[in-house]
């Protein structure tokens, strides 16, 4: 998968705000309302190969920059990442 297209489908996915986080204003895109379970897995693994990792409270994340924003995952195992954080980069 290229970086052209995990962004293309990073585009097209639903976003919702984390409402319970307003002091930590993100958005969230699950996993289960990609229309392939693939397509999930490629962007997150992508996304972890191309990232960058940095710290947020003491804490490491891999983060992958694109169009403005910073995508990350929780850093779990695929089995059970469920969720993509956005936020204005």
């Amino acid at each position: 998968m290229t970086r052209e297209q995990v962004i293309e489908l990073l585009d097209k996915q639903k976003f919702t705000f984390a409402k319970t986080m307003s002091n930590i204003p993100h958005s969230w895109s699950a996993r289960k309302e990609w229309a392939n379970d693939k397509d999930f897995v490629d962007v997150v693994l992508f996304m972890r190969e191309h990232g960058v990792t940095e710290y947020f409270y003491k804490k490491p994340f891999v983060y992958f920059y694109a169009n403005g924003y910073k995508y990350w995952t929780m850093g779990n195992d695929m089995t059970i990442t469920r969720i993509i954080n956005r936020a204005k980069a």
